[in-house]
């Protein structure tokens, strides 16, 4: 292998690193497709656990989960489903990465006959690999946000699910499994699951609700909560405070999504001045270049 096909091979693998990476941090459009199977999915199989690493990708997490002293994001993790292993090996996989990624870069320079000092590498790779450690975590954050948002519309529909077996006349605690069995998504599922094993348990279905809002931190998990509180313990009639919690909840909803609609709107006006300045940039380069032939 000459010098030149080296030097093509390391920039083709180190731009298809630098690629993969750029994939992973930009946010990528949901497939239509699968998203479809997910909402018509049975509740059966929705049930079924998420799908775990293979047995040594599990035994290396697992190890690295014992070894490392990481602070991980136990709530974000439960919400989406995800091993804690899984998320520690990914973050240790793309650390080496960033590690050893400018090795590549700076051995086809040397092989163009460029004189770079050995610790270049090592602290470009440093800093890389520090930046490629936060990555997973930062994924797993933007995931959340997007799954909590997504449970705060499940639940809004949950909350009138529950308020039309209220006015017929149906006790609080049926409501709430009668009404949680009704949809498939994987908001009312998390429901379904807490009331089976409250019932199991023979625990307050209050509380098991309000655990599940803890341990998710969905805080609108723990108005519900309060709800079943309220008519459990003091036989109240919660139908009217259901019914506006759930059209508060949507207002809520919608002042976000217009919110983050003007945002996105904003963030335009940036592209679109940058676009203008090089259309009049190029259209201005021939006479600026005239000028200088004339010049000389």
């Amino acid at each position: 292998m000459n010098s030149l096909t080296a030097v093509i091979v390391s920039g083709a693998i180190g731009g298809a690193g630098l690629a993969l990476l750029v994939a992973e941090l930009l946010p990528s459009a949901p497939k239509l497709g699968p998203a479809m199977a997910r909402l018509h999915q049975a509740p059966t199989a929705q049930l079924q656990a998420a799908p775990r690493p293979t047995s040594a990708q599990a035994q290396l997490g697992a190890w690295l989960v014992r070894k490392v002293p990481v602070t991980l994001p136990r709530r974000d993790l439960d919400l989406l489903g995800k091993a804690a292993e899984e998320h520690v090996l990914n973050k240790v996989v793309l650390a080496l990465f960033g590690l050893l990624a400018p090795s590549l870069f700076i051995g086809s320079w040397t092989l163009l006959g460029l004189n770079i000092a050995l610790y270049v590498p090592g602290i470009i790779g440093v800093l890389l690999a520090a930046l490629c450690w936060f990555v997973p975590d930062l994924m797993i954050r933007r995931d959340a946000a997007k799954a909590r948002a997504e449970a705060a519309h499940g639940i809004a529909v949950y909350l009138e699910l529950v308020a039309l077996r209220l006015a017929a006349g149906i006790a609080i605690e049926s409501a709430l499994e009668q009404a949680a069995f009704v949809g498939k998504g994987w908001v009312f599922v998390r429901i379904q699951e807490t009331l089976m094993r409250s019932r199991i348990e023979r625990g307050q279905q209050w509380a098991a609700l309000k655990g599940l809002g803890e341990r998710l931190d969905v805080p609108v998990l723990a108005d519900v909560a309060d709800f079943v509180q309220m008519s459990t313990q003091e036989g109240a009639s919660v139908y009217d405070t259901v019914r506006h919690r759930a059209a508060s909840l949507r207002t809520e909803q919608l002042n976000a999504e217009a919110a983050s609609a003007n945002a996105d709107t904003e963030k335009m006006q940036a592209p679109q001045a940058v676009l203008c300045v090089l259309v009049m940039a190029a259209m201005a380069f021939p006479a600026v270049l005239n000028a200088f032939n004339q010049t000389s």
